[in-house]
């Protein structure tokens, strides 16, 4: 099957609220909607919907799914509560920008919402034409099928309105742009979902004089703060699913998996890749702009979806699952037929499949997975809240969501990584640390963001919120030059300052490094506040080429980074870059096309030190 995620050729594929130290502005407590209180008095609707018992994402009592094995009792999303009492997403609309939508589907017609658009036909209706085209039609019922109509399953916000884009198919700006709010049918969406990612071989500048990655970062900020007469809207958008491989194409080789060197190595100790993630979420620019709100990944136990990117640009985590064979992914609708989808007569990987008694036309489908999923499970979030409090502001749901999100996997340690110094001693560091307070009281790891979404936990906290963010402020760009040496296999690494006069409250830091490196994949960047927080911005072991054959360009050239991690801390005093080199040995990848053996291609060790010549540093946030 396809994994949840998208892939084309470069661009784009398929818990409490925190005590805060520094003068983060909170509204006050919310009436509680407490899950193990009575709610004996509260009936759910009839008729009910079939798969429901089987969706453990909106209530998990440890159900299979359709799968070989169960789940674990309690993790879930925590929305009952909002349900029973009548929050369910009325009056937001869901945009899915995708590979299409079935707007005839009988699970979603009910919320289908005039203004869809096939970009591919120039039409009104962009029900795939491929019958392989089912992942926005899975992509949509997560977010919002109907509820309570007597088929299927339902959606996180079930009331919620739904728009389609087949994007995915006509790559053009013009495209992008009609999709994602710079067009009259998206006026009324609040929520963008983009379940969609690419990954990288190179490093990629993000160059603002290139005209489309300006169009689009001005968009991107017009539509997050000036519609809905300031309210905003909100970009959800998927973390990635290359935690242990990911896939290009090439034109000798078509789609080819790209894996640790170690994949395959029978002697290997440990997981591949020494347990850290081929890709950083981080290292695409779309997930490290400020206005994409970015969701990792998390699995029916309650633990990182196996092929969950992450980073420290994740801001939340939701369910995803995992491949709905071995153990739960998602139960959602499907490009309707037993020939089209996920679900056939022929793919019985998961027992609901194949024109079976609960779904005998095949609409619906179990194996549904990847940061496609997490997605619209937070974008059904997302507009949740809006609908609880129409009067909330992007940034008041963000913020909502980050004081409110569930602590899952709590005792997940990150990722420890051992290798050879230059004087050839074991060296060990915290490559991805576990869960870490923040100096304003959150709780953040770059598995999860600040957590797993708790819809009833957002829902709460929005009725009774009343005191919304100070407006926000944006500093510039600040150029830092620094010509630091990055020594060779040590953690001494280049150390960098930057000074900040301001005192105002963190809600992000983005940063661009220009750095001069053989082999980049050996690269640790960390960012450290004037508090101690330390954020781990890119991870080493990042499988790229250090070396472009095309532009020569060894090293990061303006590579924008994002954290979450510093928020509601104090921005006032000395910011640090360290960029540390964690390996002076051979290293490998292998490149894994369809129908062949994999090929490996091994790079040496940088022959001379690397250099940390100059970054950049702006910060968004607001007065305390």
């Amino acid at each position: 099957m396809k994994t949840a995620l998208k892939l084309l050729p470069v661009l784009v594929t398929a818990a409490l609220v925190p005590t805060v130290a520094h003068s983060v502005t909170l509204p006050k407590p919310a009436p509680v909607l407490d899950p193990s209180a009575d709610w004996s008095w509260v009936q759910d609707d009839l008729p009910s919907d079939p798969l429901y018992p089987h969706q453990w994402h909106l209530q998990n009592h440890g159900q299979a799914a359709f799968s070989r094995s169960t789940g674990t009792a309690g993790q879930d999303m925590n929305l009952y509560v909002s349900h029973a009492i009548g929050v369910r997403g009325q009056g937001v609309t869901i945009a899915v920008v995708d590979d299409g939508l079935e707007i005839g589907h009988p699970d979603l017609a009910p919320n289908i919402r005039p203004g869809s658009r096939d970009v591919v036909n120039n039409d009104d209706d962009p029900s795939p034409d491929d019958p392989t085209d089912g992942h926005g039609t899975a992509v949509a019922g997560i977010a919002a099928a109907a509820g309570w109509n007597g088929i299927g399953g339902r959606g996180v916000a079930p009331y919620a309105g739904l728009k389609g884009f087949n994007w995915l198919n006509n790559q053009s700006m013009e495209a992008w742009l009609l999709s994602h709010g710079e067009a009259e049918n998206t006026a009324d969406v609040r929520v963008f979902n983009q379940s969609y990612g690419s990954s990288s071989l190179f490093p990629r500048k993000y160059d603002l004089n290139d005209l489309d990655t300006a169009l689009r970062e001005q968009v991107y900020e017009r539509v997050t703060r000036e519609s809905h007469q300031g309210l905003g809207s909100l970009f959800v958008k998927s973390a990635g699913n290359s935690y242990n491989r990911f896939t290009m194409s090439f034109t000798s080789l078509g789609r080819t998996r790209i894996l640790p060197g170690d994949y395959y190595d029978p002697n290997r100790i440990g997981p591949p890749n020494n347990g850290l993630p081929m890709q950083d979420s981080n290292i695409t620019s779309d997930n490290a702009n400020y206005w994409n709100m970015v969701v990792s990944a998390v699995n029916a136990d309650g633990q990182r979806s196996s092929y969950s990117s992450v980073g420290a640009n994740v801001f939340i985590a939701a369910p995803g699952g995992e491949y709905g064979t071995d153990s739960p992914a998602m139960i959602t609708t499907d490009v309707s037929g037993c020939d089209a989808g996920y679900n056939t007569l022929t793919r019985t990987n998961n027992a609901l499949h194949g024109g079976t008694a609960l779904d005998p036309r095949c609409e619906y489908n179990g194996t549904m997975n990847g940061t496609s999923s997490a997605a619209p499970n937070a974008s059904g979030a997302v507009a949740m809240v809006m609908s609880a409090n129409p009067n909330l502001n992007w940034r008041d749901v963000k913020h909502i969501l980050a004081s409110t999100a569930t602590k899952v996997d709590p005792n997940q340690a990150g990722v420890s990584l051992t290798f050879q110094n230059i004087a050839n001693e074991a060296t060990t560091y915290q490559a991805i640390p576990g869960w870490q307070t923040n100096a304003a009281g959150y709780d953040f790891h770059n598995f999860y963001g600040f957590g797993r979404v708790n819809v009833d936990g957002a829902v709460a906290m929005a009725l009774d919120y009343d005191t919304p963010l100070p407006p926000l402020s944006i500093t510039p760009w600040q150029r830092v030059t620094a010509q630091a040496p990055i020594q060779d296999a040590t953690l001494h690494g280049a150390v960098s300052a930057f000074n900040q006069p301001q005192d105002f409250v963190v809600e992000a830091v983005q940063v661009k490094v220009d750095i001069d490196h053989q082999r980049v994949q050996d690269l640790a960047i960390e960012l450290i506040s004037p508090s101690g927080t330390r954020s781990v911005i890119m991870s080493p072991r990042t499988g790229m080429v250090g070396q472009s054959i095309s532009n020569r360009v060894a090293g990061f050239e303006q590579q924008l980074l994002l954290s979450n991690h510093f928020y509601g801390e104090s921005s006032q005093g000395r910011w640090q870059l360290v960029v540390r080199d964690t390996n002076k040995e051979v290293s490998s990848w292998i490149a894994k096309p369809a129908d062949r053996e994999g090929i490996t291609v091994q790079q040496a060790n940088n022959t001379q030190d690397g250099v940390l010549k100059s970054w950049d540093i702006r910060f968004f946030g607001h007065e305390g």
